[in-house]
């Protein structure tokens, strides 16, 4: 594994030794209501589409069952 990271480093100046996250970023304003939704969302399906859950409310850190309604393990104020 570490020689993946060693080789991924070779094409950037920057890292000394290993690379391990991927480069990029793009952070988008959430200009409205439609929008913000969309990417909660985005987030609330990605450990189910990792397949570590069946339904995004039964992940535990996540706003998802507060979402729907339930208490969640978090405070959280709905948008």
């Amino acid at each position: 594994m570490l020689y993946r990271f060693q080789y991924a480093r070779k094409f950037k100046t920057n890292v000394k030794e290993y690379k391990f996250w991927q480069d990029g970023n793009h952070a988008t304003e959430c200009f409205n209501y439609e929008f913000a939704m969309q990417k909660l969302y985005y987030i609330h399906q990605n450990p189910v589409r990792a397949l570590i859950i069946e339904e995004a409310e039964h992940y535990l850190f996540s706003s998802a069952k507060n979402y729907c309604g339930q208490k969640g393990y978090l405070d959280v104020k709905l948008i």
